[in-house]
């Protein structure tokens, strides 16, 4: 799972409720310490065991560009609400959830949107079934289909353990050995444990089902206008490096590979992570800028 550095929000950065016709979403929202909000906003979505909280080391710069910044729970994770029903952990349901946020936060501006491992194939339902103008796309540490390797097993032990033994023995008997093993800070153990144990069961379960199943989009997402980066560590143990590079080709998509990161970038590597993609965003905004301009 993405574990955070550190839990003090930065300047500039609070919690907060999104209310959309899909429901509330527990939000981290960062706004500019200095200055005014003069490009257009974005939208952060963590992956399958992550939260808001994965994008804490990253808030405070990417909203210095300028931007509000707002990284949410999905359904069902964490500070999230969901029900039991798994139909509303699919790809497709919470696509629709993206699309009710982007719409309440954007106010009706173009909206960058990047979605994390997981998050990545949530927000591509989004951006494929259109109802929502995007600004720019990014997929991080994401790939065209199902996940792979260690982290294909880590999904069919959640899929497999968690509904017949519970959250907490996936906890004691997975989770926290990992955090211990690289020694994770007390406070941070806790709020593993925490986050970890507040997801849905059936959300984690359905979704662990979608992210080892998931067909690939990647010819569908290549028909959408909207500008594309691919980013992710060089030593990432979730969809291979190949693989991901494979698909920003496929996408005629920009790519990042980030040095010395592995799964999850905005966590190992903030200001690399940051700055790719605020240089991104602001190159897609003039570009749409100009294209607009060109056609009037």
């Amino acid at each position: 799972m993405s574990t955070p550095r550190f839990l003090d929000l930065p300047p500039g950065v609070t919690p907060q409720k999104i209310e959309t016709p899909q429901g509330t979403f527990a939000a981290l929202e960062a706004l500019p310490v200095s200055g005014v909000i003069e490009r257009w906003p974005a939208l952060l979505v963590p992956g399958l065991t992550g939260s808001k909280e994965d994008f804490i080391a990253v808030l405070m710069t990417l909203a210095h560009s300028g931007r509000r910044v707002v990284a949410v729970d999905l359904r069902g994770q964490y500070e999230t609400p969901g029900p039991d029903d798994p139909e509303a952990y699919t790809c497709p349901a919470l696509g629709a959830d993206v699309d009710a946020l982007c719409q309440v936060i954007g106010g009706g501006d173009p909206m960058h949107l990047v979605g994390h491992s997981f998050g990545g194939l949530v927000t591509r339902e989004a951006v494929i079934d259109g109802r929502t103008r995007f600004a720019s796309y990014t997929l991080m540490s994401s790939g065209p289909a199902a996940v792979e390797g260690l982290r294909a097993v880590n999904g069919r032990k959640i899929v497999e353990e968690l509904p017949v033994l519970g959250i907490e023995h996936l906890w004691h008997h997975k989770f926290e050995p990992e955090a211990l093993a690289v020694d994770v800070p007390d406070e941070v153990l806790a709020f593993l444990h925490r986050r970890l144990t507040s997801n849905s069961p059936t959300g984690m379960v359905c979704m662990a089902e979608q992210v080892l199943s998931m067909g690939d989009r990647t010819d569908e997402l290549r028909q959408v206008d909207v500008p594309t980066l691919v980013l992710y560590g060089e030593h990432d143990d979730g969809w291979t490096p190949e693989t991901q590079s494979e698909m920003a080709a496929r996408l005629g998509a920009e790519c990042v590979v980030v040095p010395g990161a592995v799964h999850s970038p905005a966590v190992e590597a903030p200001e690399t992570t940051a700055t790719a993609l605020v240089t991104f965003w602001n190159t897609a905004e003039k570009h749409f800028l100009d294209t607009r301009s060109n056609a009037m």
